[in-house]
């Protein structure tokens, strides 16, 4: 009896657990991320996701002509640089934070309106011997009213 009540504690565990560090990484994007948003007006989506150093992830957007936008992508202080590109449909690379001392955020207009695709990875360092580390990183859009 004792054993199937401690199975289903841990079971019941590792299930919740995923959506609790989830929830976390969310409440890491209100607090810390959408503050650097400003001047720019949230879009009101969080964007957030655990990764582990090396792990890649993709979001895809549209955004629309001659409205400006601000792209921020910020992790957690545990993880170091965090990269993040910008593509179009035609994959061809519009920014690329490594090229800016790992910018955290970046201001664009676009002349016509488009589905672009944010990819955010978390560089492993080079010789690293220890265990990946893992931590929050948020992707958040704002724009400007005019």
């Amino acid at each position: 009896m004792r054993k199937g009540l401690l199975f289903i504690a841990i079971a019941g565990l590792l299930i919740a657990l995923p959506g609790s560090l989830q929830a976390q990484c969310k409440q890491f994007a209100k607090k810390v991320c959408k503050v650097g948003l400003k001047p720019y007006q949230h879009d009101g989506n969080y964007h957030a996701a655990l990764l582990i150093e090396g792990e890649e992830a993709e979001l895809y957007k549209t955004f629309y002509s001659n409205t400006d936008y601000r792209i921020g992508v910020c992790g957690a202080g545990n993880l170091n640089d965090v990269e993040f590109r910008i593509m179009d449909n035609n994959n061809k690379v519009l920014y690329n934070n490594k090229y800016e001392n790992y910018e955290w955020k970046w201001d664009f207009k676009l002349e016509s309106s488009q589905q672009l695709k944010i990819v955010v990875k978390v560089p492993s360092p080079e010789n690293n011997m220890e265990e990946p580390k893992e931590g929050c990183v948020a992707i958040m859009f704002g724009f400007k009213d005019e």
